[in-house]
């Protein structure tokens, strides 16, 4: 009997133990692997009149690999318009400076990030430059009422 219930004890200790190492892996998995250690980074920054939901730590990407991700989004107090610091590993340091950053959607609701186009320009990204080329989040509310507002203004023009 005392064999048996040192057995129980260890099947839910081992139970208890691999529970808790699934419970760590899906904490690192749905962090993208980032345990919040600053590496060596630098940051640019990105102006845009819309940003949608853009939220700080979403990843910035180049070709769907990401290199970095965002700092914090601020409101320009005299232009109005959304800024995103992106934080930037440095094995990253050679994008051109004439490069293009959009904020893109992960499938129809998923979360959005920012891709960045690289230019042609021979000279590069530095700490503490702007992406001066960008494209605004494209809002899926505004295309539905683009869409069911504007087929009404056609379906009464058409009637006339």
């Amino acid at each position: 009997m005392k064999r048996s219930a040192f057995t129980v004890e260890a099947a839910v200790g081992l139970f208890l133990l691999l529970g808790l190492c699934a419970l760590l892996a899906l904490a690192f998995a749905s962090t993208n692997g980032r345990i919040g250690l600053a590496g060596d980074t630098y940051e640019v920054s990105a102006r845009f009149s819309n940003v949608g939901e853009l939220r700080p730590r979403a990843p910035v990407k180049i070709g769907g690999v990401t290199i970095g991700s965002i700092a914090r989004v601020e409101l320009d107090p005299e232009r109005f318009d959304a800024i995103a610091v992106l934080t930037i590993d440095r094995r990253f340091d050679q994008i051109p400076a004439d490069s293009s950053a959009a904020v893109y959607t992960s499938g129809l609701l998923g979360e959005r990030y920012i891709s960045i186009t690289p230019g042609g320009d021979v000279e590069v990204l530095g700490p503490g430059d702007e992406i001066f080329m960008t494209q605004s989040a494209v809002v899926l509310e505004q295309l539905i009422g683009k869409y069911i507002f504007g087929g009404a203004d056609e379906s009464n023009g058409d009637s006339k």
